[in-house]
């Protein structure tokens, strides 16, 4: 059904999908600014807040900004944490397996001095910190934000070995409010609070996700408006209605998406309350 989709309507991808190529991924208003801030993070290090609520495109800017730190000369070693709930053990394991540091999680101390002696000597080659990008990082044990605090924390916490970018839903930044996780959170260098989008960004968003996948006329500007208008603000929830009209269409076999084609397909619930 996917491929056939794609035919039906000439799409190079599909552009309400999770996954799209990183080329085509949209840059919202204020990401260049950070991007720019952070690539000047890297060469001090320290961490950086990335928060807002589910849906705004948090973990599209993360990837976007690791395929940009990959694009520093210099060659910046960038870490994505995967397992962000990992207790103190599993977490060293996986700093250990990102930066190429054999760790035996018995002998705790061994991996934190061999964790810092690669970050200096990636330092020294480079004159860049390494960086480590943690996504979902409200599920993060307190444990393993204040082993992170001080694994990256030199000369009396003058120097910063690693750039951490911590990227989470608006309970992240309350967490640094506890008085235990306080240190940390005033150590963040520079944060970034996203806010619902207004309207005429998503509709940028919506006229970008077209022109990427190579149909720029798939939509009528009165659907655009439509799915703008009901969308709260949250690009989740506008990609989810966008997939449901494109997988709709395609049953149909219309050649184009238009505002008629959203009432009937979000009225049919309503439609059968009253008939029941």
């Amino acid at each position: 059904m996917h491929d056939e989709i794609l035919t039906i309507f000439g799409l190079k991808h599909n552009p309400f999908a999770r996954r799209i190529p990183t080329d085509a991924l949209w840059r919202p208003p204020g990401c260049e600014a950070f991007f720019f801030r952070i690539e000047s993070i890297v060469l001090d290090g320290g961490f950086v807040l990335l928060s807002g609520e589910p849906g705004l495109g948090k973990s599209k800017i993360l990837q976007l900004l690791a395929e940009r730190l990959l694009n520093i000369g210099g060659e910046v070693v960038v870490g994505v944490m995967e397992r962000p709930q990992s207790s103190v053990s599993d977490f060293y394991r996986e700093l250990g397996d990102l930066f190429g540091v054999n760790l035996t999680p018995s002998n705790r101390y061994g991996g934190f001095k061999a964790l810092r002696e690669r970050w200096r000597h990636h330092i020294q080659s480079t004159m860049l910190r390494p960086v480590l990008l943690i996504d979902e990082a409200q599920e993060m044990a307190a444990h393993c934000f204040t082993e992170l605090r001080l694994l990256s924390s030199a000369r009396f916490d003058s120097e910063s070995l690693l750039t951490t970018i911590l990227c989470g839903d608006v309970r992240l930044p309350d967490r640094f409010r506890a008085k235990h996780l306080a240190p940390l959170g005033s150590r963040i260098r520079t944060r970034w609070m996203l806010e619902p989008w207004e309207r005429n960004v998503l509709r940028d968003f919506l006229e970008n996700a077209l022109d990427a996948c190579g149909a720029p006329h798939l939509m009528t500007d009165g659907l655009k408006d439509a799915l703008v208008e009901h969308s709260a603000g949250n690009l989740r929830i506008l990609c989810s209605m966008g997939d449901e009209l494109l997988h709709t269409g395609a049953q149909r076999k219309v050649k184009q998406l238009d505002e008629q084609l959203f009432m009937e397909h979000y009225d049919r619930p309503r439609s059968r309350r009253k008939g029941a």
